[in-house]
């Protein structure tokens, strides 16, 4: 152990998650992260308590309202947004479709959707084919790989014609940390919607989408809030545009969950007042009660303490880099304030340095153009991890070259 885990109030936590009692460096908690010990308690008592004893009689006891109550939850404890405005369910790339589609809806008469080139594949692949549907242009926002969007670029870019702006709060390669209430603020002076992706900001970054004014969000559940491979998304609607009478917001994928009356089964559909209209088929039960077991744990340790944790790593992880690996840029920002809860580092050889790492069992993430991309989750990460991971990343490079 390191002085910093030593010093650490939070290095306790690292315990209730599976394999860190193992010899593993595990630097990719953004992409997935570690299971909950008590996850497998809870799946085992699922399996042959709720679906096994109550099966069908389940829906009644509490699965079919399972996606707004853990919506809320994840509202209180890591969006800061009032309840009925959250609901899980589907993939993130299914719900950034009807975000979009639901937003561009509410914006007649206007034909852009602003992007930039470096938002996640998904959203700039979503968005072209919205674009498409929709007969819209993209407006394109060029940015600095190592940076992001910010004000001063949006406001180059919207205007009269500008109908939903889609940003991420953390970019997924430069960790760059978006000025989510000024961007909004851009945005709705020009008339326009914002789409937040949160994927690789939620359980990480504290988020107030409430008092920024956000109009939508979407994020995974498998990174920093521990779900697992393929745990359902989530979608956030402000409700004042669930609520409003004049131009109510329509999801584009008319399924029965989000039905009004989802048992009436009659001919026509009628939504569902609220966020359950974001709704389409049955709920993923299970893939949510990994997502729970995390959010009573966020909720325990509060998402301030989680960020001061994560920022203490990546600064530990800068400063390892600066001294072990000379020839490697820093391709995140620098700044505490404007850096997400990962690193990336580049160098000419990182993709073969990340293939020799992981058969050394140190898993970070690889990223174009050379990144070599550090996920640091900060309840199962710790100090001495890291140093442990950017020690193998020294040997491996001096190896290759």
């Amino acid at each position: 152990m390191t002085d910093l885990d030593a010093q650490d109030p939070l290095a306790t936590y690292r315990d209730r998650f599976v394999g860190t009692d193992g010899p593993l460096v595990y630097l990719d908690g953004n992409s997935l992260g570690r299971p909950l010990r008590v996850t497998g308690d809870r799946l085992r008592d699922f399996v042959g308590g709720e679906w096994g004893s109550r099966l069908i009689r389940g829906w009644d006891e509490g699965w079919f309202a399972l996606p707004e109550v853990v919506g809320d939850e994840l509202g209180r404890t890591c969006l800061g947004a009032a309840a009925g405005q959250t609901v899980v369910g589907d993939s993130t790339t299914v719900l950034l479709y009807k975000a979009m589609r639901a937003a561009v809806a509410l914006r007649p008469g206007r034909t852009e959707i602003v992007v930039d080139r470096d938002n996640f594949p998904t959203d700039r692949y979503v968005a072209d084919g919205v674009a498409r549907e929709c007969g819209l242009r993209l407006r394109w926002i060029d940015v600095d790989t190592t940076a992001g969007v910010t004000t001063e670029q949006l406001t180059k870019v919207v205007g009269e014609q500008t109908a939903l702006v889609v940003l991420s709060h953390v970019a997924y390669r430069s960790a760059w940390l978006a000025d989510g209430p000024g961007l909004t603020r851009v945005a709705h002076d020009a008339g326009a919607l914002v789409l937040w992706d949160l994927s690789h900001s939620v359980g990480s970054v504290p988020l107030a989408l409430d008092a920024w004014d956000a109009d939508l969000a979407v994020g995974c559940t498998y990174k920093y809030l521990n779900g697992g491979p393929g745990a359902p998304a989530f979608v956030y609607v402000a409700r004042r545009l669930l609520d409003d009478p004049d131009r109510p917001l329509v999801q584009p994928v008319q399924g029965w969950m989000g039905a009004s009356d989802p048992f009436l089964m009659g001919p026509t559909y009628a939504p569902a007042p609220g966020i359950r209209r974001m709704l389409s088929g049955t709920p993923p039960v299970v893939g949510m009660l990994a997502v729970q077991d995390m959010l009573a744990l966020l909720g325990e340790v509060g998402m301030d303490a989680v960020r001061a944790k994560s920022v203490g790593l990546t600064e530990h992880a800068i400063a390892l880099a600066d001294e072990l690996l000379p020839g490697t840029t820093v391709a995140s920002p620098r700044d505490a304030g404007r850096r997400g809860g990962h690193v990336t580092l580049n160098h000419p050889l990182m993709r073969e340095a990340t293939a020799a790492l992981w058969q050394r069992d140190v898993v970070p993430d690889y990223r174009d153009p050379h990144g070599l991309r550090l996920g640091l989750s900060p309840l199962s990460t710790s100090y001495d991890e890291v140093e442990r991971g950017l020690r193998a990343v020294r040997e491996v490079l001096d190896g290759l070259t």
